[in-house]
């Protein structure tokens, strides 16, 4: 028996890594590979695999994201065996729900055990309730940083930063990224809604759709067209960001322009 797989991960070499490393197991077919989770979703619905290796962190909608689009799409799940970055203490917060994990870099040895993991449970046909449920349990346990703490991926690391020290947060193209004075990453927030709900709402100000910014990182107000103005703010290219005319409003206001 086949099983079809989909390789979902926002690194290429990851992707390709997994991909060689599971032509030895015969009975693996990889039928598609994706990106990010946007496309995770559309593959899963289109494909309907019977594996998918699931990244946990991936700008936009990470890991556990996917899984919660597909049971709220109602769509056929899959069984998710998740490839993450954590450490061996972070693996362990959602270990004993998930039906399996690969630590990166993927040995394949270990590989080999996951794909006997989802064998048998093929073999003893799982409801599709109990996937359910175990999938559900898996989202609401996924570890909770603290308020007042984000993570942002910057070169294939992870770092914790204070929310003061957030410049600005932008969105394009469905990935929202931090700017500090020292640091340029992604969040995995999947909305600017979700990253402006985790944040102080005295400091952090929506001046556009596409940016929330820290106004006690605004260094200077510049005049632009039609009366309306774009903030220069603190990072160390001094980016300039619109002021949305919905929001220009609240500036004079604030200032007494």
């Amino acid at each position: 028996m086949k099983i079809t797989a989909l390789i979902v991960d926002d690194e290429q070499p990851a992707r390709d890594e997994l991909a060689f490393l599971l032509k030895s197991f015969s009975e693996v077919e990889v039928i598609g590979q994706g990106k990010n989770g946007v496309e995770a979703v559309s593959l899963v619905r289109e494909l309907n695999p019977r594996l998918v290796f699931l990244d946990v962190q991936m700008p936009g909608i990470d890991g556990f994201g996917v899984i919660k689009r597909l049971l709220e799409k109602k769509a056929p799940l899959p069984f998710f065996v998740f490839a993450t970055a954590f450490d061996q203490y972070a693996v362990q917060a959602f270990e004993v729900n998930a039906i399996d994990y690969l630590l990166k870099p993927v040995a394949k040895a270990r590989l080999e055990k996951a794909i006997m993991r989802v064998r048998r449970m093929l073999e003893t046909s799982d409801t599709t309730s109990q996937k359910l449920d175990r999938l559900v349990q898996m989202v609401e346990q996924r570890p909770v940083i603290q308020k007042g703490k984000l993570v942002v991926r910057s070169a294939n690391r992870l770092f914790l930063v204070d929310s003061d020290e957030v410049i600005y947060a932008s969105i394009e193209d469905g990935v929202i990224s931090i700017v500090t004075r020292e640091l340029e990453g992604q969040s995995n927030f999947r909305t600017v809604e979700e990253l402006q709900a985790n944040l102080d709402p005295q400091v952090f100000w929506r001046v556009h759709r596409s940016y929330l910014v820290n106004v006690n990182h605004i260094k200077e107000v510049v005049p632009w067209f039609k009366s309306s103005y774009q903030l220069k703010m603190e990072d160390r290219k001094q980016t300039e960001i619109p002021v949305s005319r919905a929001q220009t409003r609240k500036l004079r206001e604030l200032l007494n322009l």
